[in-house]
């Protein structure tokens, strides 16, 4: 990529545990992130602020349709000028215990009226309250239900990218791999924005101490406890730490992209890896200096990210 902060391979001299000095333009953007604490106490607060201060899309040219009786709710986001054949179905995050299926409709919007796409935003379970698997079972449930809606979308079915961020991304691999193992219509590409992948991660007391930004280890052992409804490291039960599958034999076209500043680097680099390995087209894009989460800021770095995860929609969803 021209953006000399991009690698389209790994750069080994930094790793997870290495603080590294955040980009100096996302530097605005790491003071106002600041350096969240997601615990027991504090998750139901965040997932009342995140509904209040979500800010609000630009809708034009833009119809949005809310099925709630789907899973746990699947919007819709279909452009006035459809001019692609598929579409992007895209998982939101919040560490598997936060978030909304409405958070990603900035993104959506966005991305349905740039590529005339339609959009699919599915709603999931969330831990403690609702441990794996329901969460995947009501992804499971929007996949198909689009299967079958495909035709009054005017969607080739055998066109959908899925794709997630953060946990929405773990949550984007798990759906992949059980599509993959069940058969029948498969994803174009997988779209998977510094996904959080390993629960293994969780139980490294070393990645405690490095101040990653936005999402820390503290958080991620809280998160990963109450999506797996017991503590990370353990045996887990296929399809709930996607990070830990070796075989990704005949897995679809794959995008990952990841900072080094963030937490999720050295699962997201071994995730590339296996699927290197395995023969899978990958596209990896690692940002020197980036924090999670940090195409939120509006940055030259933002920008230039979010244009390779369109140059792969665009390859794929066509």
């Amino acid at each position: 990529m021209k953006n000399e902060m991009f690698r389209s391979e790994p750069d080994y001299s930094v790793n997870s545990g290495t603080p590294v000095e955040t980009a100096e333009e996302l530097k605005d953007f790491e003071r106002k992130m600041g350096k969240g604490v997601v615990n027991k106490w504090t998750y139901k607060p965040f997932r009342i602020l995140g509904r209040l201060l979500a800010p609000k899309p630009d809708t034009t040219g833009i119809t949005i349709r809310d099925e709630k009786n789907v899973g746990r709710g699947v919007l819709i986001i279909k452009p006035n000028k459809q001019k692609a054949a598929g579409a992007l179905f895209i998982i939101h995050g919040g560490g598997y215990v936060v978030g909304h299926y409405k958070d990603v409709l900035g993104y959506a919007c966005e991305t349905a009226r740039d590529l005339g796409v339609v959009v699919v935003s599915p709603g999931y379970a969330l831990g403690p309250e609702e441990p794996f698997p329901a969460g995947l079972n009501q992804i499971h449930e929007a996949w198909h239900w689009l299967q079958k809606e495909s035709g009054s979308l005017n969607i080739d079915p055998t066109k959908i990218v899925i794709g997630g961020i953060s946990a929405g991304g773990g949550m984007a691999a798990s759906i992949v791999q059980r599509l993959h193992d069940e058969g029948g219509i498969q994803p174009s590409g997988q779209l998977l924005i510094y996904p959080m992948l390993d629960d293994r991660v969780a139980t490294k007391k070393d990645l405690d101490d490095p101040p990653h930004k936005v999402w820390n280890n503290k958080n991620n052992r809280f998160g990963w406890t109450s999506y797996l409804g017991h503590e990370p490291g353990k045996d887990v039960k296929p399809y709930s730490s996607p990070g830990r599958r070796e075989n990704l034999d005949g897995f679809p076209a794959t995008w990952i992209g990841v900072g080094t500043a963030d937490l999720f680097l050295d699962e997201n680099r071994e995730y590339h890896e296996k699927l290197q390995d395995a023969g899978v087209n990958v596209t990896y894009v690692e940002v020197k200096g980036a924090i999670h989460a940090f195409e939120g800021a509006e940055t030259q770095m933002g920008k230039d990210f979010n244009k390779s995860k369109i140059d792969f929609l665009k390859d794929h969803i066509s």
